[in-house]
């Protein structure tokens, strides 16, 4: 994933920060705890797209 792409992306449903989670294809955002799937390189950035976070996964985001 392109880091300035990362840099502007941020969470369609609480404006927050992203991560980039490269061994899970996904973009990881701790505010709303949604994983969206990267797929070929594209970010899907939708919520019906998106996975809640386990709680071990949010948790891992906040250290």
């Amino acid at each position: 994933m392109d880091s300035k792409l990362l840099e502007l992306l941020v969470c369609p449903v609480s404006k927050g920060p992203l991560v980039y989670m490269r061994d899970q294809q996904e973009l990881w955002c701790a505010q709303s705890q949604l994983a969206y799937p990267v797929k070929d390189d594209i970010p899907m950035m939708v919520q019906d797209e998106a996975r809640t976070l386990s709680e071990a996964e949010a948790a891992s985001l906040h250290n």
